[in-house]
């Protein structure tokens, strides 16, 4: 069977002018339901495309980027590796700006993982590269707060007020009584991502504003590991990462409710995030595929079955922790690869 064959039987020309006239975002209203692909082979990643005559998939995927998206890459990787075992996935947890600086817009990676926007200065370097990169959503997170199980003195919660009082470079304070004079007078001991990190640059964005900027006297790592045991070690220690992260260790660090404005303080959950009542911590995640990387059947077809599986709650919500794709999402993004496989974009 043809490249073109195959592809139709997934989108016809008429379908794909229907799903790929938006290329902005979506919400995250919709279905997120159990892919009916997931324990199949999706379509365009069933082996069909080849490069070698043999009726299989080979060659190599190189990923590199956010550590946030690192975990769903992981899941996705494996799966298609199963069904393709002459492919082999390289994944790299660098973290989203050190990703796109360091391997993908110098043409080193396929992909680049992402948990923020690429930002105008990476796409200058990447065109200086000849990269192009396709913009694909493939979850959404909620950010999460936590503090040690000891912390016996937080209460409800924090405000996003208070959160920027702790993290501004304008404000840093230094001791947890400097928050509230109601908790006690002890330093305040700060882990999360380094600047390097897309989840460094999204919490600088949605907490402390282009009026400031992110403190930097705290214990940075590209290490989500390294920051729950920080916390985990000490009462008076507060961090930030991925939800993903706190869920597969919730019994050793607590999860803090953020309050935004005049709401209610409302606890980081798939459901909250789903539901838009988690703010501002809320927050797609991305991958960004290389247009010419995609002109190869393999990479094309890792591309689509990550996509076609990013409405699974088994993979995205149960085994990684993030609200999974709506079905109209989960369209677009399938119809940004094809424009770009076959240069219709």
């Amino acid at each position: 069977m043809t490249r073109e064959s195959e592809r139709n039987r997934s989108f016809s020309r008429r379908a794909f002018l229907s799903v790929s006239g938006g290329l902005g975002l979506a919400g995250l209203a919709g279905c997120t339901q159990k892919n009916p692909n997931l324990d199949s082979t999706a379509d365009g990643a069933d082996g069909s495309g080849t490069d070698d005559g043999s009726g299989r998939l080979s060659g190599d995927i190189d990923i590199a980027g956010s550590s946030t998206v690192f975990p769903l890459a992981t899941a996705m990787s494996e799966r298609f590796e199963e069904i393709h075992p002459e492919v082999d996935v390289s994944l790299q947890s660098t973290g989203s700006g050190g990703g796109f600086a360091n391997y993908f817009c110098t043409g080193q990676t396929d992909f680049n993982n992402a948990s923020r926007p690429i930002q105008p200065e990476e796409e200058e370097q990447c065109a200086g590269s000849d990269v192009e990169p396709v913009e694909l959503k493939v979850a959404t997170d909620a950010l999460t707060v936590i503090v040690s199980n000891d912390n016996d003195f937080i209460g409800e919660g924090l405000t996003v007020e208070q959160l920027y009082e702790i993290w501004s470079a304008d404000e840093s304070a230094e001791t947890w009584a400097d928050v509230d004079d109601g908790w006690p007078d002890e330093p305040i001991e700060l882990y999360g991502p380094s600047d390097a990190s897309g989840t460094y640059d999204y919490f600088t964005e949605a907490v402390i504003g282009e009026e400031s900027s992110h403190r930097q006297d705290y214990s940075p790592t590209e290490q989500d590991r390294t920051i729950l045991q920080g916390v985990a070690g000490s009462k008076y220690a507060l961090g930030y990462l991925g939800f993903a992260y706190y869920s597969q260790n919730s019994d050793t660090v607590r999860a803090v409710p953020i309050k935004d404005g005049d709401g209610d303080y409302v606890e980081p959950s798939l459901e909250t995030a789903l539901e838009g009542e988690y703010t501002p911590l809320s927050r797609p995640l991305f991958t960004y595929p290389n247009v010419s990387a995609l002109q190869d059947e393999h990479v094309e077809a890792f591309a689509r079955f990550w996509i076609d599986n990013s409405t699974s709650e088994e993979i995205v919500a149960d085994e990684v922790g993030y609200v999974p794709l709506s079905e109209a999402e989960r369209e677009r993004m399938l119809g940004r690869i094809y424009a770009a496989a076959e240069g219709l974009n």
